[in-house]
């Protein structure tokens, strides 16, 4: 019994090996083994996309090569991969000793996510009856990118703590329960979710968060040492944010209807976004005492008004109601990272490194909040007969507005119980000790993972680069 109980404590409690030399290159070329495989037998080219598209426009009336998807869609294709990979990855390193890792593992979690999620998408929205394959096509990918970032998302309330085992059975999962969440929100319940404020920010918001729960590390407090920033960090993840900013607007249309909608969600967001901005950096002055600016704020709560505005952004909410919309936005994640962020720590046991609570569970529910009552309040004297059944119906002539109002709170409501119930199983899987997760003295280290030169020699470097300059020009200076 003695030797039972001994053997259970060394496996729960035992000291945590972090060498991932044979799990690490076992899961990725098992896993993409395997994607090889279910491509093969699964996944063709969409008719836009296949050899056979010359024939296709005969048959369909088709003039112009300009009316591919291709064309129509690139652009925004474009814009929404550079926030998955650039945005969020350099957002990632605002950690002054896990940039490797900010950056390195959102590239690791997000090149594996999206060919699980064009299988899993594929699976659920357009798996042809007639020969069982899933066609692919421009559509597809901007949709597989919006799977990744709920992710993404998750993953930065993990952030730190972490191995990238871990990682990569967290987005298994996470993109799993996307999929089936997305199903169940958008083709069942028929909710209006274009930017994806329920979908993508509130599901992926608070299944990270759930996760982080699970995982809570009371001793985390032995790493306070390199939970911070650092000045040249702060500015990477700066960049990081305007990124983010500065492609939202087409985040948030790249799968609208062609037309006024995707018009619309275009302005909607772009000034949601400008709002949130201007009272981000008024509340973040109003918090200090000497009304200094944190930057924590704004490299986050500026982006509150894209997250607030994904649900309603195809609806006619007005101009004016964008820019609330970003002020209620800028204002809600600025004091959550001021007052929730320390309280769910202290109080909840919840350690969310990157405050997405503040970022995107709760703009994500604003989001949700704002769809349900402009859909409530939508009217024919605005939209039109046909304007209404394209906008907010989705077709369907018997639906009243307080009925697809309804069904938005609905997708809201499933959105937060997929998020929570899926990161409490998912959680509980990860706390399991063989994935070679670091000791809570070694968070947010790239050291742990990565091949990292001295320190003193980046230090040496640093100050080479800053000095060599200006010596130069005081070499000049005596010289004349």
């Amino acid at each position: 019994m003695g030797n039972c109980q001994d053997s259970c404590k060394n496996f729960w409690c035992g000291p945590k090996n972090t060498n991932v030399r044979i799990s690490l290159p076992a899961i990725c070329f098992i896993w993409q083994i395997a994607m090889i495989a279910l491509f093969a037998i699964f996944v063709r080219y969409d008719p836009e996309a296949d050899a056979h598209w010359t024939e296709y426009m005969h048959q369909n009336n088709i003039t112009s090569n300009i009316e591919n998807d291709f064309y129509y869609r690139y652009p925004s294709f474009q814009d929404v991969h550079v926030m998955i990979f650039m945005g969020f990855g350099l957002l990632f390193t605002f950690l002054k000793r896990y940039s490797f890792g900010g950056v390195g593992f959102n590239f690791l979690i997000s090149a594996f996510g999206l060919q699980w999620a064009l299988l899993m998408q594929g699976w659920f929205h357009s798996l042809d009856s007639t020969d069982w394959t899933i066609k692919i096509g421009m559509k597809s990918l901007i949709n597989a990118d919006f799977c990744v970032a709920g992710c993404l998302i998750a993953f930065g309330a993990c952030l730190g703590k972490v191995s990238p085992i871990q990682l990569m059975v967290m987005t298994l999962c996470g993109v799993s329960l996307f999929a089936v969440e997305e199903y169940v929100i958008l083709n069942l319940i028929h909710a209006k979710d274009t930017g994806g404020s329920m979908v993508i920010h509130t599901f992926g918001g608070y299944y990270g968060l759930t996760i982080s729960w699970i995982l809570y590390r009371p001793n985390l407090h032995q790493s306070k040492r390199l939970r911070g920033s650092s000045y040249h960090s702060d500015v990477f993840a700066m960049i990081g944010t305007l990124f983010l900013w500065v492609h939202w607007p087409s985040f948030n249309s790249a799968i609208g209807n062609h037309g006024d909608g995707q018009h619309r969600a275009v302005i909607n967001t772009y000034l949601s976004l400008a709002a949130s901005v201007l009272t981000t950096f008024a509340v973040s002055s109003l918090s200090a005492k000497r009304g200094k600016l944190s930057m924590v704020h704004i490299q986050n709560a500026t982006l509150a008004g894209g997250v607030a505005m994904g649900t309603a952004a195809e609806i006619m909410v007005s101009p004016y109601s964008a820019l609330v919309v970003g002020v209620c936005s800028g204002i809600i994640s600025t004091f959550g990272f001021v007052v929730l962020t320390p309280f769910m720590e202290k109080h909840m046991k919840i350690q969310d490194t990157c405050g997405i609570h503040n970022l995107h569970a709760m703009p994500g529910v604003l989001g949700g909040a704002v769809g349900a009552v402009t859909a409530a309040f939508a009217s024919t004297s605005v939209y039109g007969q046909e304007g209404l059944m394209h906008a907010i119906m989705h077709g369907f002539v018997d639906r009243t507005m307080g009925m697809q109002a309804a069904h938005q709170a609905a997708g809201l409501c499933i959105a937060i119980i997929s998020g929570i119930g899926g990161g409490a199983v998912v959680g509980c899987i990860l706390r399991l000790p063989c994935w070679g997760d670091p000791e809570d003295e070694n968070c947010f280290d790239d050291e742990v993972y990565w091949e990292v030169t001295a320190t003193k020699v980046h230090i040496l470097a640093t100050r080479l680069c800053c000095w060599t300059p200006m010596l130069i020009i005081n070499k000049f200076r005596q010289t004349d």
